[in-house]
């Protein structure tokens, strides 16, 4: 016996999404034997652009029952039938959510007609109920309302159930191993069985072809597994959107965290959290005032044509130029740690040797000036870091070129690697980013061994 269920809800998330209205049709397989439809109160305001959807107004479900009151009769209802309905999970997720909150159990076997649709229907370009409906000519009234969604799909289930070999195919998506209830609605099966359990990232995509989360694993099949059996509100809203899969290889985890931010920053995806917010970077530079004093200062990387440095805020940009101000006697007022004053008097310097009293001659405190310019120009660190490739014929290789992050690659295992020359050719450049920075100088501090330092010039 099935129970074919629609519902309509308040569209606020599924943890915070309440049904508005609810249809239910037991089905023997045959013809429909019995019908449970209402209305229900969500106990909250139900928002302007679900009501231009489906019609439902606050109005209409003041005096209808709360899903408290109607509870019984859902229980009771479905009890001992399969749950089946367009894009199962969400229907299935929403009413057991509900029920948790009522204090009260709901499990039932689930069945897909979204996925088992793409089974006995191939090849179609869209699976969604109203584009399946007039592909099948299937009569569908009172669409984005409970009860006309809830006919519909019964009498897609129909067509579905008169296929050939239908009995192999419901008792394949009914077996608890078979993982069909678990993936997403719109997914086929052979994108994720064509997932390699190695180390690399993992793109999922829309309808549009259009990347909604990036991810990175060192099992990728394991990992993509996980957010589909996750029931957050945020994987659920993700895995009904998804429609295909795509990976990358990285052989590491090192690669993989440096792809997986490349592509989180390149494709802004909309259900990625983490590495959004675009961090401004900050340079370290310097320039002669009118009186000939070789000032160091920082400023924003975009107003700045020549910098000596990149930092990442300026907290960071300020205690760098505190060290380098107290390391070679300069002064706080011409590192622009101080502003608007006459002398300085930093707390955490020392006094410098007069050039802001005129006490010190130009030309000494310039050469002291220059000598801490040349040390940030050329104390900077180049090495690249060799690691597990994607097959055994090759390594993968990270490049830090003037203590940035220059780009990653993978090289033949027998190439001999002397100086950066040698590979550029295999590299992908990169734009460095706070996360990339910080990444690269974390592993090679834990990874000295694996650093291979080479000239720049």
């Amino acid at each position: 016996m099935y129970c074919i269920v629609d519902i309509e809800t308040t569209g606020n998330g599924i943890k915070g999404n309440k049904i508005t209205e609810i249809s239910i049709f037991k089905y023997d397989g045959a013809r429909i034997i019995d019908e449970f439809t209402s209305l229900v109160n969500p106990e909250c305001e139900i928002p302007y652009f679900i009501t231009g959807l489906t019609g439902i107004d606050n109005a209409l479900v003041r005096n209808a029952p709360t899903i408290a009151d109607i509870a019984p009769n859902i229980l009771s209802f479905t009890e001992g039938t399969i749950f089946v309905a367009h894009s199962v999970n969400f229907d299935y997720n929403v009413i057991k959510n509900e029920f948790k909150e009522l204090g009260l159990s709901f499990v039932r076997k689930k069945l897909c007609t979204v996925r088992l649709s793409r089974t006995v229907f191939p090849g179609y370009r869209s699976y969604s109920l109203g584009k399946l409906c007039s592909t099948l000519s299937i009569p569908l009234e009172n669409r984005h309302r409970a009860r006309g969604d809830a006919h519909a799909t019964v009498l897609l289930f129909q067509k579905i159930l008169n296929t050939p070999k239908i009995e192999e195919t419901l008792k394949k998506f009914l077996n608890a191993r078979s993982q069909e209830a678990t993936f997403p609605p719109s997914l086929p099966k052979t994108h994720y069985e064509n997932l390699p359990e190695k180390t690399g990232i993992y793109l999922f995509k829309n309808a549009k072809g259009e990347i909604i989360y990036a991810g990175k694993a060192k099992n990728i099949k394991k990992r993509v597994l996980g957010h589909f059996y996750d029931k957050s509100e945020k994987e659920i809203q993700m895995c009904r959107h998804t429609e295909q899969i795509d990976y990358e290889l990285a052989g590491n985890e090192l690669v993989a965290f440096l792809m997986e931010s490349y592509a989180i920053k390149h494709y802004y995806p909309v259900y990625n959290r983490a590495q959004k917010k675009k961090v401004p970077a900050y340079a370290i530079f310097n320039y002669e005032d009118r009186d000939g004093i070789l000032h160091l200062a920082f400023n924003k990387i975009k107003n700045v044509p020549r910098p000596l440095t990149t930092l990442y805020s300026i907290t960071e940009c300020r205690e760098f130029l505190e060290i380098i101000c107290s390391s070679y006697g300069l002064c706080a007022k011409y590192c622009h740690l101080q502003e608007g004053i006459s002398y300085c008097s930093h707390f955490r310097i020392p006094q410098c040797d007069g050039i802001c009293r005129g006490k010190e001659a130009v030309e000494d405190y310039n050469k002291k000036a220059h000598d801490a310019v040349n040390y940030i120009t050329n104390n900077k660190d180049n090495f690249m870091i060799r690691e597990k490739g994607r097959d055994a014929m090759e390594d993968a290789l990270v490049i830090v070129q003037d203590g940035q992050y220059y780009g990653y690659g993978f090289v033949p295992k027998e190439t001999e690697v002397r100086s950066l020359q040698d590979v550029l050719a295999f590299v992908i450049p990169q734009k460095e980013t706070l996360e990339t920075k910080r990444l690269v100088a974390s592993y090679a501090l834990k990874n000295q061994g694996k650093l291979i330092p080479f000239n720049s010039q």
